[in-house]
């Protein structure tokens, strides 16, 4: 559920275009302004804007934010303003060729919290708007069974329904119990159960594992991986159990410590904003005891604190 506040009269695309070509008039740019047209509308509004800018201005609305802005704001504004699928493969490409090192962590949480059919989408704009292809880059930036599950689960064409079947179920969770006995347990037990199966055959293989051994699986998972392969299966598992819980348990370990993780807070809000921004606050909510916009208000600060607030809606 979307938390994007829409306004009920809607100015129309040529408007917000002039609008925003005012906002950037003069010797520093109305960033209010910029922000109460951006934060308020969607993928498809936004793109009507673009090109309406464009045709009246002849120059891209994206350049302009991008010389007009700073910091975390102007990374935040020019990822909005991109189409929603575009928007992860830009901070895919950002992870998998880190200015210092690749963040395997944010490449993994990208990859493996998409749906086959988001994932199919993904690599088609990865290779729009780069000219090279997704798998490509994974095997330079990637390493062992890693890399190995990344490149089966991009590829995935698994069944994404509600039906379950017991047996393979019971089968899977043998198999996951028995793996350290197991020769090439990665590639023979964990990537084929971890990429093959649905969403609801793993929520059902959480339980039914805990059933059958009294233990949970993600122990299981510890036990027998580690790294970047443990971390992968775990984002896996997370995500089809409780997917709005997994986001808001990565927004909080991303705003704690010394120091916000704000590539990961951008891509969250500006990926999630039009999807299942409400739930995530909501599981925030429960789960730490204060909202999730009274995190990211003591977290942030200026412009850039509106922007996201404005786009993650109400404070409740």
């Amino acid at each position: 559920m979307s938390t994007l506040l829409i306004p009920v009269t809607l100015p129309s695309a040529r408007e917000d275009a002039k609008q925003l070509h005012a906002a950037f008039k003069g010797l520093g740019c109305d960033q209010t302004a910029i922000i109460n047209i951006l934060a308020h509308r969607d993928s498809a509004q936004l793109e009507s804007i673009q090109q309406e800018y464009e045709s009246k201005f002849s120059h891209e609305l994206k350049k302009r934010l991008a010389s007009e802005l700073h910091g975390h704001f102007k990374k935040l504004a020019v990822l909005w303003v991109e189409d929603p699928v575009s928007r992860d493969a830009l901070m895919l490409k950002e992870a998998l060729k880190g200015t210092i090192s690749t963040d395997h962590k944010g490449s993994t949480d990208i990859i493996c919290s998409r749906t086959p059919s988001q994932l199919r989408q993904l690599k088609q704009a990865y290779y729009s708007i780069f000219q090279t292809q997704l798998m490509q880059d994974i095997e330079k930036e990637a390493h062992g069974d890693h890399k190995k599950l990344l490149l089966a689960f991009v590829n995935t064409t698994r069944y994404e329904g509600p039906e379950i079947q017991t047996k393979m179920i019971e089968d899977d969770c043998k198999a996951i119990n028995t793996a350290g006995e197991t020769k090439s347990a990665a590639e023979k037990v964990f990537i084929p159960i971890f990429t093959d199966r649905s969403r609801a055959h793993l929520t059902a293989l959480i339980y039914a594992y805990k059933n059958m051994f009294g233990k949970p699986l993600e122990k299981a998972i510890r036990k027998e991986t580690s790294g970047n392969f443990e971390y992968s299966l775990l984002v896996i598992l997370r995500c089809a159990d409780n997917s709005s819980m997994y986001f808001a348990k990565v927004l909080r370990k991303a705003m704690r410590g010394l120091g916000t993780d704000d590539s990961t807070l951008i891509w969250i809000v500006a990926t999630r904003t039009e999807l299942d921004m409400h739930h995530i606050k909501v599981e925030y909510k429960k789960k730490y005891g204060k909202t999730l916009n009274d995190a990211i208000h003591s977290e942030t600060s200026g412009h850039y604190r509106t922007f996201l607030l404005s786009l993650i809606g109400p404070n409740y």
